[in-house]
């Protein structure tokens, strides 16, 4: 069974062009995750809310920085044993300096277990979530289609 809750995610670009990416480890596949910061919608909370409220939580940068751009994309991945089959918006958010200082200060009980650290990007590593995220970035900073799938 596939969990669908809906959740937003924000691609932050540095100065340079670099890609925040959070990096988690899940403990029951064995693997490392690479990922744009993000996470769950709650109830009554609009995607770019969400996306605005999980980058600070999990950055320490302005969720102001997240702009009211977004392109869909469909995701398929597994963490902590749950399948999750869903289509999550993914934000855009740039900043001046280069490589703005992260500070994942209110992370949960769950994700502090998980978290391995972050980088600024100029490649992105063989386990990027979602795999097509070269293209989600190009997306949103060149402005194409709507909606991308796998």
């Amino acid at each position: 069974m596939a969990d669908r809750r809906p959740a937003a995610r924000v691609v932050c670009l540095d100065r340079d062009g670099r890609v925040l990416l959070m990096h988690w480890y899940d403990p029951v596949s064995r693997m490392d995750v690479w990922e744009p910061p993000g996470g769950g919608i709650d109830p009554g909370e609009t995607a770019l809310e969400a996306a605005r409220r999980e980058l600070t939580e999990e950055t320490g940068l302005p969720g102001s920085a997240v702009l009211d751009r977004f392109v869909e994309v469909a995701r398929d991945f597994s963490w902590l044993g749950v399948r999750y089959v869903k289509t999550e918006p993914f934000f855009l958010a740039r900043f001046d300096g280069v490589r703005p200082e992260v500070d994942p200060g209110d992370l949960t009980e769950e994700e502090r277990h998980a978290f391995r650290g972050y980088e600024w990007a100029e490649q992105l590593p063989e386990r990027v979530e979602p795999p097509n995220l070269a293209k989600v970035v190009e997306t949103l900073v060149v402005g194409q289609p709507p909606s991308l799938g796998e």
